[in-house]
């Protein structure tokens, strides 16, 4: 492999040097690995660091071993040689201003991972508007001391929530990728750095006085042996801390992890690597989504205009992203005339005042100052905004219409608009860039294009464009109006879809549709539905491209577009043999199955898991000892042709006729008979859940739509009360806890976990009171330790809990308590 290679991510191409370069010597992990890792994960690593500030350590050599660790370097600023794309934000030193980076793409992480940025680092406020803004997380660092280990940590964490909860902020918990915990909690931008300093510092300080033994909030060393330090400086806003999601410059390559608290209430915690990182990530996507939410991209616009005084549109929710293509020039008489080109992105409508109008030829550039984005509902706004408002002056319509789009990036947009035929444009394409040419002031150009065939110049090259609205497409993948070719698939039926064009050996660009949550009442008229199981699995889009056996392909890719071929030999095997034309492109669930027992035919999530990361002869191994199969639902292109404007029956009718079923490749039928008996024999063989989707829904690549709806079962399980563990800080004195128990083998019973919410505080008092106690400790086997040390124990009582899942070792998974059973007894209970 060449030392040196060149690189295109989210279209920034980057030079990228010696991938082969080990990084982390106790694993063997190269620069290759971290470089595919950020990538992997860069969609929670940016929506956590967007807005601020990176500070990076930096490994260049790797980190080296245990006796001899590699040379370290804090960079701030940004690197001389940087690329010119990268943004950048000002920050004053003493010693002047300097420029920091900031984490807005794919192509920056890249460039980072190739200069051995391992560590990320940021603080708790964003640039807003060019402006430093309040902060927006609060952040707490559980660090043990000497002589304390994790679960110590895990045990304060406990502690903080609950103090957390009390004064209106919901925690989230991260193995931090060192020693110990990192808290967050979202605030709303009110209060200032130092205040929220101010306030962990003083919560540290109460937990100090409540667990003095076990908790402490001075820094010095000397304080903290066999102690948790709550770190509450790193709320300052001059101090940072590492990324959610970074890597750590440590021995081996873990990573500052989001946990689930049910994990930190089981203890046992261990920091995780990158691997299970990104597997955890495949599975159940970013579990602290809601502490950095995507900005309100409306806020600056509701914040310069009142409702009550402008007949401009303001609505009060933000924006929802969406995936239209609109466009507006409205000619605005305020102070100047001035024309606002408005383009829709994401639910809203960016917007540039254009001082002098589009240009009217190729020759002709011209000033565009971006300005804040509008809603969507501004695309139809034509009117008087009254004098001393903001904007004041007469606004008409110009021209509107869609437009195909052929590149969006934050400093470049190229695009065709199609307006009314009685409109400023007369109802010819216009094809333009617009290109950023000056980040602080906002400044752009506006250059009129020579229109071309964006599809016939991207087969020119070799590849097809990305799908989508028009001819130069767009995020959803669907089919250019107008005539589409034709084909035919097996069984000489006539498919009708946009031609995808020459694909060579490049992965598909198409990917999963995604349902919405839902439940039975959102089904208006089960005639218009189609019902099929929920599969507990892995979503993956299958890409066959000829003959894999004469020199063609077959991938199987994630739902974030990384390969799991190498995982699943057997399903590669079985869909080259079982998908019966050369190119296809088909979406379903890879899924390991009970083959006995009482949930035989359902899935098994924990044993999928086992899968992940294996490849060659483990893989191989894996494939023998617990096969997969794939549960294929849906049809998105064939003989070169998209279906994705079909409708669902059509699809699936082709799906049929194209797939040959064995053992490994199924196809997920819908299920017959009403919803109602379809969700309770769903429940009684154990599955997950429905899917239901509407016999017409197109399929939308890439999006979540509630044309496709997921019903998921809560299972309803008696189990046997056995104990209580005490509540910390407000829930001192009461039931913080029950043990829960289920009936084993030889009148035995085994652990099942313990329930911890859907409790009042009554609840918790009224259990306390009513559960009568014993002295001995019951015959429970798999009893945890730390249980078995801190438990109540009292007379076996059973009780009722919702709850996702069993595990294999027996414990249920996210229990909700439910109340007493007075009306059952032990003998009542089904041991399965």
């Amino acid at each position: 492999m060449a030392a040196a290679e060149r690189i295109t991510v989210g279209g920034r191409t980057l030079r990228f040097t010696n991938g082969d370069k080990v990084l982390y010597p106790a694993t063997g992990t190269t620069k290759r690995d971290v470089l595919e890792y950020v990538l992997r994960a860069s969609e929670p690593l940016i929506a956590h660091a967007a807005g601020r500030p990176v500070t990076r350590k930096r490994w260049p050599d790797g980190v080296g071993t245990a006796r001899k660790p590699g040379n370290l370097f804090f960079q701030k600023t940004l690197e001389k040689g940087a690329p010119d794309w990268i943004e950048t934000v000002e920050q004053r030193h003493s010693t002047g201003p300097k420029q920091y980076p900031l984490l807005t793409e794919a192509g920056t992480l890249a460039w980072m991972a190739q200069m051995g940025a391992l560590e990320l680092h940021v603080p708790q406020w964003r640039m807003v508007d060019g402006e430093k803004a309040n902060p927006d997380r609060l952040v707490l660092d559980l660090d043990p001391g000497e002589g304390a280990d994790l679960d110590d940590c895990a045990r304060v964490a406990l502690w903080v929530r609950e103090l957390l909860t009390d004064i209106g902020l919901e925690p989230f918990p991260l193995t931090s990728g060192s020693k110990g915990i990192h808290l967050y909690a979202r605030l709303d931008g009110t209060v200032t750095s130092e205040q929220a300093s101010e306030v962990a510092h003083q919560l540290a300080r109460s937990l100090e006085q409540m667990h003095p033994d076990e908790i402490v909030s001075d820094m010095k060393k000397s304080l903290r042996r066999g102690k948790v330090l709550i770190d509450w400086s790193q709320n300052s806003a001059s101090k940072t801390t590492v990324a959610p999601y970074s890597l750590r410059g440590r021995l081996r390559p873990s990573v500052a992890a989001p946990r689930t608290w049910d994990e930190v209430e089981a203890g046992g915690l261990e920091q995780l690597e990158y691997q299970e990182v990104l597997a955890r990530l495949e599975r159940d996507g970013d579990i602290i989504a809601s502490l950095d939410p995507p900005p309100d991209r409306l806020a600056k616009y509701r914040g310069m205009r009142s409702a009550a005084r402008t007949p401009e549109p303001v609505p009060a929710e933000p924006a929802t992203p969406g995936e239209g293509t609109s466009w507006v020039i409205q000619k605005h008489q305020a102070s100047r005339l001035h024309y606002d080109f408005r383009l829709e992105q994401e639910g809203v409508l960016v917007s540039w005042a254009v001082p002098k109008g589009l240009p009217a030829t190729a020759k002709q550039n011209r000033l565009a100052v971006q300005t804040e984005d509008h809603p969507l509902e501004y695309g139809s706004f034509a009117g008087t905004i009254p004098k001393g408002e903001y904007g004041a002056g007469k606004v008409e319509i110009w021209d509107a219409g869609d437009y195909e789009l052929e590149k969006w990036r934050d400093d470049e947009v190229i695009g065709t608009l199609r307006g009314r035929p009685d409109g400023g444009l007369g109802g010819e394409p216009y094809r333009f860039a617009l290109i950023r040419t000056d980040a602080a002031k906002r400044q752009w150009l506006v250059h009129r294009m020579k229109e071309q065939d964006p599809v016939r110049d991207a087969r020119k090259k070799g590849y097809a464009p990305p799908a989508g609205s028009g001819a130069a497409g767009a995020a959803d993948g669907e089919a250019a109006s107008g005539k589409a070719a034709g084909g035919k698939a097996a069984g000489g039926k006539r498919l009708a879809g946009k031609k995808a064009g020459a694909k060579g050996d490049r992965p598909t660009d198409l990917r999963p549709m995604l349902a919405a949550a839902g439940d039975a009442s959102d089904i208006d008229d089960e005639r218009e539905w189609s019902f099929e199981v929920k599969w507990d699995g892995w979503r993956a889009i299958v890409q066959k491209v000829g003959d894999p056996a004469s020199g063609g392909s077959l991938r199987l890719l994630s739902r974030n577009g990384r390969d799991l071929s190498a995982a699943f030999p057997e399903l590669v095997e079985a869909l080259a043999n079982g998908v019966r034309t050369g190119d296809a492109v088909l979406d379903g669930e890879i899924v390991v199955l009970h083959r006995s027992g009482p949930a035989r035919g359902a899935a098994s999530f924990e044993a999928l898991q086992d899968r992940a990361g294996l490849s060659g002869r483990q893989a191989a191994r894996a494939a023998k000892e617990s096969p997969a199969t794939i549960m294929l639902f849906d049809l998105l292109e064939v003989g070169g042709e998209r279906l994705v404007q079909q409708r669902l029956d059509e699809r699936q009718s082709h799906l049929d006729d194209l797939v040959h079923e064995s053992a490994r490749v199924k196809i997920s039928k819908p299920l017959r008979g009403s919803l109602e008996r379809i969700l309770e024999v769903t429940a009684e063989r154990r599955l997950e859940g429905v899917i239901a989707k509407r016999h017409d829904s197109r399929y939308r690549p890439g999006a979540r739509s509630t044309d496709w709806l997921k019903l998921k079962h809560q299972l309803m399980r008696e189990v046997v009360v056995v104990g209580w563990l005490e509540g910390n800080g407000s829930l001192a004195g009461t039931v913080g806890s029950l043990v829960l128990a289920l009936p084993g083998e030889g009148g035995r019973m085994r652990y099942a976990g313990r329930v911890g919410t859907g409790f009042s505080s009554a609840d918790r008092d009224r259990l306390r009171d009513q559960l009568r106690a014993r002295t001995t400790v019951p015959a429970i086997d798999g009893l945890p330790a730390d249980v078995a040390r801190k438990a109540r124990w009292v007379r076996a009582a059973v009780g009722e809990v919702e709850h996702t899942e069993q595990t294999a070792a027996g414990a249920l998974r996210h229990p909700v308590w439910r109340g007493l059973r007075p009306d059952k007894s032990l003998a009542d209970l089904n041991p399965e």
